[in-house]
């Protein structure tokens, strides 16, 4: 049996208004203000969950429902890079249509309720074509990203395009529009001048002019009439932000594929997933050294790693359990508004003047990320991992954005190669708050911890998690454990188990908590209020207080009544159950859904999509009926679970068959029917394959390319149909060279490739529909 201590009695944290020109109202009453720990919305503390989503690198056709998963993905602000080559490529022309409407996609933002951040540049990076500048930028005699006046002309009506684009979508008018992010890692990094790599290796400059250049954008942005209560800008790695002018945002990634660029030859374990406080002025050398105290402003993040896109020199398969993990470590840390890139994977546009838009080291057409949600719609692990946390900081958000960040010990010199010690922190304030447990290392092969205990230490008690004995936790998993938390009058002294969100039905409160993978869920209550209570699929056991067990296996609900007649409910889920999670209001009326498709809700509707399901199984509740129609098929209840109706859909699916003539091992030709579409949203082409690079054509056009990691590639078909259906489509999978080289010991001038050994195979070809279906009742 391993215990740790963690001292919790000074929990007071200094809280205060900012005095700086950000923050402001709009005309219907609404306003934004900061204070120095967390953004206020209304007066009142605003927990942000901001999920990037590059609007044209996606199907506008889509959007609308890419939205909604955002939004059920518990997503409150989206922001979205305007790249400036992809809507000024040609010099003095502007194309704002198609998947390039910047006013329809912040439009649909609002429709669903979400708040928007402009990233307008002008230099945004993202892995564009020069950062996002146009190349035509690369002839004229001045510095770029700098104040020289010639420079700062073209910058300007590039601003007063956007501004026009976003009018009356502003939130000083009632629009979704809240934010504007300027420049992007000012005086840090630049990227390379694509029309020159290769030749010369130019690069767009990092900047030159710190401070002055970015209150002098701000105010190019405010005459523009872009103009939001919060601007912000990157602030890692030294990047210039001006603290009176805009709130430095912050981030973090666990994969670092840049560094294989210089001299790297393996990567190593990151610190990101070391607890740290860094709203803690007293707490340096961590990497994170803002030229500010860091308790005087919010620590707030934009690029906590929801992904990681592969860069030809690093192949790697992202671990979905790294993106939740690190959520968790940034919010552990005092993060009180995090923000992941990207949340949404897209495909880079093509150019009219120059084919493609991406930079080199990166795929020229897919920009996946490996995100929550993939480059075609695509539902991830990381996305339902992360939608567990989201719906708890926004159920606990006034309270919990109060909390203050304390460390069991000095932290500055822990090695992340230790998989032994249990990694944990606290946020609390006064005598409640939660324990974050953390057992995921990038780079490293974790273990289970097994058998240990955590001794919280407040004023007037000590409160050990678990009471007797010890818990466990997975190896790659994360957790936050609540202790003194106040259930509507009943007095939870702690639980094993973590709290997802709670709901009111019928006058009563519903909790609803899940076990984390590998330990087992009890809960200890004060006895003092409670009147009766049962359990079903657990056990009771009295004490001088009361211990609830849980069963891993299956729901469990506890029915607690207090002496004041009050009825509570606590439902407990497995880890597997939690993933399926979702809640959402419906016609006024909050519900719970438990469900393996994907989940979508808008004022009219609620449907389900389904990938690869041959039954779509799903618990709700409160229940609409006991007979509801899915897809049109009418479907009867099964009340043989303690608190949900459940309902089962069998999916009849047709194997897609597909006309597949294979040229060689890594060369294949596909012809396509038109039965292949009926009833499919989208339709998934699923290549297994090793080699170097996958390309995919069609009628000689390229259409998609996947780097490989010896992950599937993946292919949205959907928005070809018409051309597959006509020409078909051309894969080509190029080698992997051994003992290549160029052969120039011609007397003419001529040159060419000897190559000893070739790696290049199409393992197996085939489709994945995703189907939609819609909910009557």
């Amino acid at each position: 049996m391993r215990e740790y201590s963690i001292d919790v009695k000074k929990t007071e944290k200094e809280i205060y208004p900012l005095n700086t020109k950000l923050g402001g109202s709009n005309e219907i009453g609404e306003s934004y203000r900061l204070t120095n720990y967390y953004i206020e919305k209304n007066g009142r503390p605003f927990f942000g969950i901001c999920g990037e989503f590059h609007y044209s690198r996606y199907n506008c056709d889509n959007w609308e429902d890419e939205i909604i998963k955002m939004k059920l993905g518990g997503i409150n602000i989206i922001p979205t890079y305007v790249f400036w080559n992809h809507h000024e490529e040609e010099q003095g022309v502007f194309d704002w249509n198609g998947n390039k409407n910047l006013r329809r996609f912040v439009s649909l933002c609002g429709k669903h309720g979400l708040s928007v951040i402009v990233r307008i540049g002008p230099f945004s990076h993202g892995e564009a074509r020069n950062g996002g500048i146009p190349d035509w930028l690369f002839g004229r005699p001045f510095e770029l990203r700098s104040n020289d006046q010639e420079y700062l002309s073209y910058v300007e009506r590039f601003y007063q395009e956007i501004g026009k684009q976003v009018q009356g979508l502003l939130f000083k008018d009632g629009g979704p529009i809240i934010g504007t992010q300027i420049e992007n890692e000012y005086e840090h990094a630049g990227a390379p001048w694509e029309i020159t790599t290769g030749t010369s290796n130019e690069w767009v400059s990092a900047g030159r002019d710190g401070d002055v250049h970015i209150i002098r954008l701000k105010e190019l942005a405010n005459k523009a009439g872009i103009q939001t209560p919060i601007y912000t800008s990157t602030g890692w790695g030294g990047a210039v932000a001006p603290v009176d002018e805009v709130l430095p945002l912050w981030g973090g990634y666990a994969f670092w594929p840049w560094i294989f660029y210089g001299d790297a030859k393996e990567h190593p374990a990151t610190p990101e997933f070391i607890f740290r406080d860094y709203h803690n002025d007293q707490q340096k050398n961590d990497g994170f050294e803002p030229p500010y105290r860091r308790e005087s402003l919010p620590f707030a993040c934009c690029e906590m790693g929801g992904g990681m896109t592969v860069f030809y020199k690093y192949r790697f398969k992202l671990p979905y359990e790294s993106v939740d993990a690190m959520a968790e470590m940034k919010v552990a840390g005092g993060c009180n508004f995090v923000g992941y890139y990207v949340f949404h994977g897209g495909t880079n546009p093509k150019g009219k003047k120059t084919a493609y838009l991406n930079e080199n080291a990166t795929p020229k057409l897919s920009y996946d990320y490996q995100a929550p949600i993939g480059e075609f719609g695509q539902v991830r692990d990381s996305y339902k991992r992360l939608k567990r946390q989201h719906y708890f900081y926004k159920t606990v958000e006034e309270s919990f954005c109060k909390t203050k960040t304390l460390l069991p010990n000095d932290t500055q010199n822990m090695d992340p190669y230790d998989i032994e010690t249990v990694r944990f922190a606290v946020r609390a304030h006064k005598d409640s708050g939660y324990v974050f447990i953390n057992n995921y290392q990038d780079h490293v092969e974790t273990k289970d911890q097994n058998d240990f205990a955590i001794n919280v230490n407040l004023v007037n008690e000590e409160i050990r998690l678990p009471k007797s004995g010890g818990i466990s936790l997975a190896k790659d998993e994360c957790c936050i454990l609540p202790f003194n938390l106040d259930l509507q009058g009943l007095h939870l002294k702690y639980s094993t188990t973590q709290l997802l969100t709670s709901i009111e039905n019928d006058g009563e409160a519903y909790f609803f908590f899940f076990t984390p993978k590998g330990m087992k869920g009890e809960y200890y209550f004060d006895s003092d209020a409670i009147q009766t209570v049962s359990v079903d699929n657990g056990n009771i056991i009295n004490d001088e207080n009361l211990l609830i067990q849980v069963s891993d296996e299956e729901i469990s609900l506890a029915d607690i009544t207090l002496k004041s007649g009050k009825r509570l409910h606590i439902c407990t889920l497995t880890h597997e159950q939690s993933l399926n999670f979702w809640k959402f209001e419906w016609k006024g009326k909050e519900q719970i859904f438990i469900t393996n498709a994907t989940l979508l809700v808008d004022e009219e509707r609620v449907r389900l999509e389904s990938e690869g399901l041959d039954t779509i199984e799903l618990k709700s509740f409160p229940s609409f009926k006991e007979t509801i129609k899915i897809g049109g098929e009418e479907i009867s209840s099964d009340n043989g679970n303690v608190l949900f109706r459940e309902f089962k859909k069998m999916i009849s699916i047709v194997p897609n068959e597909l006309e597949i003539k294979r040229v060689n091992q890594n060369k294949a030709v596909i012809h396509f029917e038109p039965e292949a579409f009926e009833g499919v949203k989208e339709l998934l082409l699923q290549i297994e394959y090793v080699g170097d690079i996958g390309y995919a054509f069609i009628d000689g056009e390229l259409i998609h390319d996947n780097f490989c990691n010896n992950a599937t590639w993946e292919i949205g078909l959907t928005q070809h149909k018409k051309d597959l259906l006509e020409k078909g489509m051309y894969l080509y999978i190029s080698p992997l060279k051994d003992g290549n080289f160029v052969k120039s010991d011609s007397p003419m001038a001529a040159r060419a490739e000897v190559v000893n050994k070739q790696i290049a195979e199409i393992k197996s070809i085939k489709v994945s529909a995703i189907r939609e279906f819609e909910i009557e009742v």
